[in-house]
């Protein structure tokens, strides 16, 4: 565990100190390739709510409520009833059939490549790990030597290298079968991702294959998936416990294969045995987490016999056998496990008393409202209003250029009807100034993308030297240099635009929606939501010009945020930062550690002095 804590304390200290350079002690390699549309998977049937026994308005209001809730940032969700698509939402900027990172939801898939393996005889529950990993380890102890392939299911095994070991070296294994054990395994619950990469190691070592290239045949070809990628740590073994990228449609057919005990279009794919242990609880799980209890790599539900495959920041696939209901959904919140608010809305329309039927009678009506909901969703989304730091929920009569109430801007345009007049002249006066200008930046440790994205790609900013703005073509873009790649991002105004954008030859798409507003003194302001449409993340920045836009101070903020940061970046940094060497490193900058971790990472500031030509550099 020393290596371990030793490597996120230097981590720590390199982000608090804005050290860009050589951060990571894990080899990266760029392996996500682009998205392509045009790869769709086979897609599910389509019926109306009520031929499946639901109504148009039920879903209608409960799409609306997942929306509206600003908590959840809700991205995309979809309802099977019957193994049909019945309701569907994508918010704008997020696209219909994009994949998406899935996180923690992926472990559920771990668990069945492992309930496969069982199936075929070339596995079993009580295989110890050691020995599968033909592992020979000095340092192995007896604890860790009785660890079975059970325990690592359900998070039982005890083992101290959790998260924190992704940033402390290249050999994952070894760090995890070096690492003491807690407890005797197989008696207490302790959540731990590399549990599920060291299954994804087993599957990889029992078949000599990928845990991707065995699923082809066996998961992905059959359920006519074939947009998913799944990352691998730097040994080529796939992730297991988070690092899948798929659609929440595609999602959802996983969630419909263990409704049907593992058969799908005729064919056994997982036996029924194995979706019936694997779907049962084994151990009790704190009531913070979730309290219904754990499976086999997947959380308990609420009603008799359903499940949850759970990832953090909203990631999430809800499966209802009695009522033979499906429910998955994608998110960029800042909570972490089952007991959250998205899923929470959820079992409020689809737990206690609720039941459905076998058919009601159509309803036009409400199919059109179930109609108006998703096609304003995707095509208005959580529009940027201008007012606090982030995105607010659609409303219909709410202003394109919305400023903050009893702003200075605010009074200034009060009593101007929106997009009109002075106000559109404003926006383009302030597009002219800008036009060609260029901003040396005085600090140079913020990166484009969120921290949590950085930590869990091992992809790390080389820090944003220069910014700048021009238009061409009648659009208006924003030049980012970070290290020698020149990012150009289209700013769209009302509606957000997209961009590919590549770091460190890994290709990201990225919506970005503006507005300009002025501060409380009258500033002019340029603020931007920067969102990742393949993440859960988002990037929030407030450009504040001042002299005459001579020069620049960027407020940074990002989504998941600080509550991320003060409750320990999850289990990534939790550990490292109740530890002694953490305390050591608080001790030496004489500050609160985790505030510093905010101000630095989350909330930076950045100034700059303009200068009069775009920045060269390789254009993304």
């Amino acid at each position: 565990m020393l290596k371990e804590q030793l490597a996120v304390a230097e981590l720590l200290r390199n982000l608090i100190r804005g050290n860009t350079e050589h951060i990571s002690r894990v080899t990266f390699t760029p392996q996500k390739t682009a998205f392509q549309e045009e790869a769709a998977g086979r897609p599910l049937p389509r019926k109306t709510p009520e031929s499946q026994g639901l109504s148009s308005w039920y879903l209608a209001r409960l799409i609306e409520e997942l929306a509206a809730d600003e908590r959840t940032d809700l991205h995309h969700v979809i309802v099977l009833r019957h193994g049909a698509v019945v309701a569907q939402a994508d918010v704008a900027p997020y696209r219909r059939g994009m994949w998406h990172a899935s996180y923690s939801m992926c472990k559920t898939v771990t668990g069945m490549a492992v309930g496969m393996l069982i199936d075929e005889g070339r596995l079993s529950l009580e295989d110890r790990i050691v020995p599968l990993l033909d592992r020979k380890l000095l340092f192995t102890g007896i604890r860790q030597k009785s660890l079975t392939v059970e325990h690592l299911l359900t998070m039982t095994s005890g083992v101290g290298f959790n998260e924190t070991g992704i940033v402390s070296g290249d050999d994952w294994v070894a760090g995890y079968l070096q690492s003491p054990v807690k407890g005797t395994p197989g008696t207490s619950f302790s959540y731990n991702s590399m549990n599920s990469y060291i299954l994804s190691a087993v599957v990889t070592k029992v078949t000599g294959e990928s845990m991707m290239e065995y699923l082809r045949p066996r998961l992905w070809e059959p359920l006519g998936i074939r947009q998913v990628f799944w990352e691998s740590c730097p040994k080529g073994i796939n992730k297991g416990g988070w690092g899948l990228f798929i659609s929440t449609e595609d999602a959802a057919k996983l969630g419909q294969l263990y409704l049907q005990k593992g058969s799908w279009e005729g064919r056994q794919l997982i036996s029924e045995d194995w979706v019936e242990a694997a779907t049962r609880k084994h151990i009790d799980t704190p009531e913070e987490m979730g309290p219904y209890g754990y499976g086999y790599q997947v959380w308990m539900g609420g009603r008799p016999g359903s499940c949850t495959f759970n990832g953090m920041l909203g990631q999430n696939v809800v499966v209802y056998p009695d009522l033979d209901m499906v429910i998955a959904a994608n998110a960029g919140s800042d909570e972490l496990f089952q007991n959250c608010v998205l899923l929470n809305i959820v079992k409020k329309y689809f737990e206690g008393d609720f039941t459905a039927g076998e058919a009601l009678p159509e309803d036009p009506a409400g199919r059109r409202q179930l109609a108006d909901v998703t096609e304003r969703l995707a095509r208005e989304g959580r529009r940027f209003s201008g007012t606090g730091s982030g995105c607010r929920a659609v409303r219909r009569k709410e202003s394109r250029l919305g400023l903050a109430a009893g702003s200075a801007a605010g009074r200034w345009n009060r009593g101007k009807r929106p997009g009109t007049g002075s106000r559109l002249l404003e926006e383009e006066n302030w597009k002219r100034i800008l036009d060609g200008g260029v901003y040396e930046l005085e600090q140079t440790h913020v990166g484009l993308c969120p921290l949590v994205f950085q930590v869990f790609h091992n992809n790390y900013t080389d820090g944003i030297r220069a910014v700048g703005f021009y238009c061409e073509n009648k659009k208006f873009y924003m030049t980012l240099e970070e290290g020698e790649t020149l990012h150009r991002l289209e700013i769209g105004f009302g509606k957000a635009a997209v961009t590919e954008a590549w770091f460190h030859e890994e290709p990201y798409l990225l919506a970005v929606q503006g507005i300009f507003t002025k501060d409380e003194d009258g500033f002019p302001v340029l603020k931007l939501d920067i969102a990742l449409i393949e993440e859960a993340v988002r990037r929030k920045v407030k450009c504040c010009f001042r002299n005459r836009f001579e020069e620049i101070e960027m407020r940074w903020d990002e989504t998941p945020g600080s509550r991320m940061i003060s409750e320990g970046l999850g289990s990534l940094l939790g550990d490292s930062l109740k530890s002694g060497i953490a305390d050591t490193i608080q001790n030496m900058v004489g500050v609160d550690l985790p505030a510093l971790l905010v101000d630095r990472t989350i909330h930076p500031v950045v100034t700059g002095r303009r200068r009069s030509s775009l920045p060269g550099g390789k254009e993304t």
